[in-house]
């Protein structure tokens, strides 16, 4: 497994994390039935009881397995041990610390099955690592888990989205889960100069990058996003439920018109063309309808929040001209179109191009560097 993890970073893992994935064997970690990905979509399960052989080579293989579903979805997961790498070399919890200094407080926020808060332990000291998991029963599995393999950090079973201010200041704060913006309470929680959060980013746009953000002791925090990881959102406490905004058949309200783009360019899997989508046109989302009922293939546009749609149509011969639609109080798909057209202009960044500057109730997102903002929240 380590040498697969190795083989994705580019290059051997330094000898403490080396060391922390020995002390800490993964198995210990998983349920009797994990879920491996299909590759077609869908997920095939694996039983320890029928399948040992098969369950142990899926523990120690470079790739995430589902340990729960929720309503025929995943709900929590053992991440892909490449990317817990990744996450802890950027928090930089691999390397020791110096002479005379003292050791790194860490906060874990997504407790899952305890694997990664074992590693911290490892690297940080089991008395500095505090991890959080909503789910109380995630959280009392994570500690028995921990416990079985001598490990012993603070669990808690409470609602990421708040940190956990008993223990602050960290020097560290690194979410399992993915999320759209920083809590400020997060940042709180950190030490003012050089305090760190690490955590995987979503948009409804795009679920992909991840950001390294440190506090200066001069008051706003900046970070990087990096080309790596796609989690599971952040769960909240109170789910919220939106209205369905898909394009009603028919809509005499719709604006008409026509576009060049295509639809493909915004939503066709360029990571780093929707990554900046999902940036800079917010709460917007897309589905693909294949199923030919209103068009050969149609992209339908939301935000849920203001019930704007848009949708558009590809007629399945010349892909030089595309129908659209667009009603609500957002025009969707020119903000989308605007927002391709400057990616374009700003040279088609990648994701590790892009960079956000937080500061109290501001954050800025940029591109190449602070002096070339993309958005404003």
């Amino acid at each position: 497994m380590l040498g697969q993890v190795a083989e994705q970073l580019g290059r051997p893992l330094p000898a403490r994390l080396r060391k922390a994935f020995h002390r800490v064997p993964r198995h210990r970690f998983l349920p009797d039935r994990i879920w491996l990905r299909d590759g077609s979509g869908g997920y095939r399960s694996v039983d320890r009881a029928t399948e040992p052989d098969g369950w142990l080579a899926a523990a120690y293989t470079d790739q995430p397995l589902v340990t729960r579903f929720t309503d025929g979805l995943p709900s929590s997961s053992a991440s892909m041990p490449s990317m817990v790498a990744r996450m802890l070399l950027l928090a930089g919890l691999t390397e020791p610390t110096g002479q005379g200094q003292a050791p790194l407080r860490v906060l874990e926020l997504g407790a899952g099955t305890g694997f990664n808060a074992g590693l911290l332990c490892i690297l940080a000291g089991d008395e500095q690592v505090t991890t959080v998991d909503l789910d109380p029963t995630l959280a009392a599995g994570a500690q028995e888990n921990l416990k079985r393999v001598g490990r012993a950090p603070t669990v808690v079973a409470a609602d990421g989205a708040g940190g956990w201010p008993p223990g602050a200041p960290y020097d560290v704060v690194l979410a399992t889960f993915s999320v759209d913006h920083i809590p400020p309470e997060w940042l709180a929680g950190i030490r003012p100069a050089g305090g760190r959060i690490v955590t995987p980013w979503t948009s409804p746009w795009c679920s992909y990058g991840t950001l390294e953000l440190t506090a200066t002791d001069t008051g706003p925090a900046h970070g990087r996003f990096h080309s790596f990881a796609s989690f599971m959102p952040m769960a909240r406490s109170h789910a919220e439920s939106r209205p369905s905004t898909t394009a009603p058949a028919g809509d005499d309200s719709a604006a008409a018109s026509s576009t060049g783009l295509s639809p493909w360019a915004v939503a066709g899997g360029d990571l780093d063309a929707e990554f900046h989508i999902g940036l800079t046109v917010p709460d917007a989302s897309y589905a693909w309808d294949t199923s030919g009922d209103h068009a050969h293939t149609r992209l339908q546009i939301q935000d849920a929040a203001t019930g704007s749609w848009a949708t558009v149509d590809y007629d399945g011969r010349t892909a030089a001209d595309f129908t659209v639609a667009q009603a609500g109080p957002r025009q969707l798909w020119d903000e989308v179109t605007a927002a391709y057209w400057r990616w374009e202009e700003l040279g088609r960044p990648s994701v590790d191009r892009y960079g956000l500057t937080m500061t109290t109730g501001t954050t800025v997102v940029w591109a190449g560097s602070p002096a070339s903002p993309v958005a404003e929240r």
